[in-house]
């Protein structure tokens, strides 16, 4: 599937009903993928099956031997392992009546029946707080977050945030490691706008999560930055990790710090500054924002790693004025590029960018700088 900008929603809510047979569910429904030849419809991906609270299941000649909790992940896959292995320690497991533990090994024509464990309240309250929403089905959104708005509750942020928005937005929540939340598959800073993914599942969550730890999406960013560049493009490789003196920020020069690649080449040259295309292999805290730094042309805007007073290096008056007055870190998630976790689409997306960083560009091109 492939959507642009303004597109609209999507708001598919297909859904095949699983209890049949001898493996069944009943009680509480929760979203599942299926994986392709099991209960769901037989396309790349799998399909929308319905899980209930009390699920019950035969062990068939083929699956004698499994161990109890590898038994139970094959049956309920929107279940991560590790809720399983709780769910089994917790006595929600039995097999012919009986608990059991989770290296069990099953046998043949044993009934085994498992409790979902209750999706717990995550805390964080509903908030009516608007969203612009480009894409949304059952399994996941896509959202263009404007600049200034924090993703995660935190000390500090204890309302406000992204997540509740989403809470309040979200009917179809099934949980994400056994709590009630959105799934926040990948992060943008405060003052970073444009476009996010979100899963509704833990199963959606985790096959999206599979994908980013693959490399398999791809992220592109706009970067409105000081200077103008040499180059017309290149490669910055330099690991990232934890600054060694100031704990708040990060840098190239961590004792710590993890591989990290990001491509960029410049898309427009304004003199004073110069809008970048920047795209990232890996996805490390800051990561754009130090590379960018390093280089010599840190984000405008940036007031962690830009220096407070690097407008001052602007020779043109008009223009210092105007890159001091811009309040937030010059960055725009653009492109956004990944595989549907349920249908196996293509999920392509791109924003324009944003009114405020849009004006800046438009001042800076009418000054002739470039």
């Amino acid at each position: 599937m492939i959507m642009a900008a303004g597109d609209g929603r999507n708001r598919g809510n297909r859904s095949t009903d699983r209890s049949s047979g001898d493996n069944r569910c009943d009680g509480r429904q929760v979203r599942s993928l299926v994986a392709p030849g099991g209960d769901g419809p037989d396309h790349p991906g799998g399909g929308l099956a319905d899980v209930k609270g009390l699920c019950r299941f035969t062990v068939t000649a083929g699956e004698e031997g499994q161990r109890l909790d590898l038994f139970l992940a094959g049956k309920t896959p929107q279940l991560s392992r590790a809720m399983i292995q709780r769910a089994v320690a917790d006595g929600l497991a039995r097999i012919d009546g009986r608990s059991a533990k989770a290296g069990r090994r099953v046998k043949t024509g044993e009934q085994v029946i498992l409790h979902l464990p209750e999706v717990k309240p995550s805390g964080a309250l509903p908030e009516p707080i608007p969203l612009k929403i480009l894409y949304e089905d059952a399994w996941l959104l896509v959202i263009d977050k404007p600049a200034g708005l924090v993703v995660h509750p935190a000390p500090g942020h204890p309302g406000g945030t992204l997540v509740n928005a989403l809470l309040h937005h979200c009917r179809d929540l099934s949980g994400i490691g056994g709590v009630l939340r959105p799934g926040i598959v990948h992060r943008l800073d405060k003052e970073t706008s444009g476009l996010l993914i979100v899963a509704k599942s833990d199963e959606a969550h985790r096959a999206l999560a599979g994908q980013f730890k693959r490399r398999e999406v791809k992220k592109t960013y706009l970067a409105l930055v000081y200077g103008d560049p040499k180059e017309d493009g290149g490669r910055i490789e330099a690991a990232v990790g934890r600054h060694p003196t100031d704990r708040k920020k990060m840098s190239t020069r961590s004792r710590r710090g993890r591989p990290a690649v990001t491509l960029w080449r410049v898309r427009e040259r304004f003199g004073s500054a110069a809008l970048l295309e920047v795209a990232i292999e890996t996805g490390r805290t800051h990561q754009i924002r130090v590379h960018l730094t390093e280089m010599g042309h840190p984000v405008v805007g940036d007031r962690v790693y830009g220096g407070a007073g690097r407008f001052r290096t602007v020779g043109d008056p008009a223009t210092r004025a105007r890159i001091k007055a811009f309040d937030r870190q010059a960055l725009h998630a653009w492109r956004l590029f990944f595989t549907h976790p349920a249908t196996g689409e293509a999920m392509r997306f791109s924003m324009p960018l944003p009114e405020d960083m849009a004006a800046l560009c438009a001042f800076l091109r009418e000054r002739g700088e470039g």
